[in-house]
């Protein structure tokens, strides 16, 4: 029914204008529409993330993630802009001082946009 439909995922934003220019200026993605209340930023492949305003925004879990092949790259270039990664110290998951846990099949690094949405960029290590 789904399998060859593709997901957007749609992330709350408390000020839409400051989440778009976080989302363009700091992470290079483009506006593709914008409309009353929301904005629609293209990312790669062919897929978008829907940013959408709401007066209360809070969420402690993985938003959205974008998929990588260069993540040291990815990492030092946003940080170049000022992006603050997270630091995790559980039991499961365990951050280097870049930001950068990996489990051995994959590895990652969570950042939060302006409006608290942690986002993550992953790189498949196998």
């Amino acid at each position: 029914m789904l399998t060859d439909s593709p997901v957007m995922p749609t992330l709350p934003v408390v000020d839409l204008q400051r989440a778009a220019s976080f989302y363009k200026d700091k992470l290079g993605l483009m506006e593709e529409k914008s409309m009353k209340g929301a904005v629609v930023i293209k990312c790669g492949e062919g897929t978008k993330l829907l940013l959408y305003q709401r007066v209360q925004t809070k969420a402690d879990n993985t938003a959205a993630g974008f998929l990588v092949t260069d993540l040291e790259k990815i990492v030092k270039e946003l940080k170049d802009k000022g992006v603050t990664f997270e630091q995790y110290d559980l039991p499961n998951l365990k951050t280097n001082a870049d930001g950068i846990a990996d489990d051995g099949v994959i590895r990652s690094a969570w950042f939060k946009d302006t409006e608290g949405n942690i986002l993550a960029i992953s790189q498949d290590v196998i």
